[in-house]
């Protein structure tokens, strides 16, 4: 396993207005770079690319709030609440905190998955925060859900069964959690990657699973009509984009990346990489020119 030479943090954002408490490690020296994972995954996904990543930037990479080791954030027993304090604009808040307590102002960001989602957010919601960002395999959430068809309900169904009301998702998941994350889900993909056992060992914590399925329920509600507002007003993005996708994935094979973030970002830039949808594990040495190239500018 990567992250040489790296330390590793339970950090309490707390003392900087935060409400969790996140796993965290952080390494090398430079410019600082923030790294956030997907789902249903921890911080480890980035370790084939952290190691290289340091040797030109000051690395931090958190689980999430309610993934991994980090704490859970409360939730409502109500199922209809709006679901906030699992939404990518709380989890962006907690980022913003978290570079503040390195020292860092302003950062670069790349984010995978539901990590693309809090990173796109985060450079909404703090412009003056974000130097640059690049987003992996994803597009944006509300228009996930605009364009949802018969092919995105077969082949992403877990985003409506994640989002179905507490308890019936975590009771389901909990009879055999490998088997509905990894087996059944993906396919067996993950477990061949080296971040696996950590994954494994989150999914059997039923206070991961419920996180989980209360950041989709987030997806499906809060974070969607915040999308939807923002595609209304003509919003974009301030700094620099670049949005990264794989190339056998589902991403790539349903939308016109490009096109679809157009309509979210001015200087847009982007590419698809050889590789299904985990693609800083699949293809780590592209990811890493990727990102390495992308940061460098304006510099």
């Amino acid at each position: 396993m990567s992250f040489e030479g790296f330390q590793l943090s339970q950090i309490d954002l707390k003392p900087l207005g935060g409400e969790v408490m996140l796993r965290v490690r952080h390494g090398g020296s430079g410019p600082p770079l923030l790294l956030l994972h997907g789902y249903p995954q921890t911080h480890m996904m980035w370790a084939k690319v952290a190691t290289d990543l340091a040797a030109d930037f000051t690395v931090v990479a958190p689980d999430l709030r309610g993934y991994g080791k980090s704490s859970k954030p409360p939730t409502s027993p109500d199922h209809d609440h709006d679901h906030e304090t699992s939404s990518k604009r709380a989890m962006a808040r907690d980022a913003v905190a978290l570079m503040a307590h390195f020292g860092f102002d302003r950062f670069d960001l790349a984010g995978h998955d539901r990590g693309g989602r809090v990173a796109y957010r985060l450079a909404l919601d703090h412009p003056d925060a974000v130097r640059r960002v690049s987003i992996l395999d994803i597009i944006p959430t509300g228009e996930v859900w605009a364009r949802a068809d018969r092919r995105f309900a077969l082949g992403y169904w877990h985003w409506s069964f994640l989002a179905q009301p507490h308890p019936w998702p975590e009771t389901l998941i909990g009879g055999d959690p490998e088997a509905f994350f990894f087996r059944s889900q993906f396919r067996n993909i993950l477990t061949g990657f080296e971040a696996y056992e950590d994954y494994r060992k989150a999914v059997h914590n039923p206070a991961v699973v419920h996180a989980m399925c209360e950041d989709y329920r987030a997806g499906a509600t809060y974070d969607r009509l915040l999308d939807e507002d923002d595609m209304k007003a003509g919003r974009k993005i301030a700094c620099p984009v670049q949005v990264l996708w794989g190339a056998k994935g589902a991403v790539g094979a349903w939308y016109d990346v490009l096109e679809v973030w157009s309509a979210w970002a001015n200087d847009l830039r982007g590419e698809a990489i050889d590789s299904g949808h985990f693609i800083p594990e699949e293809k780590p040495a592209e990811t890493i020119a990727a990102l390495r190239r992308f940061f460098a500018e304006g510099r």
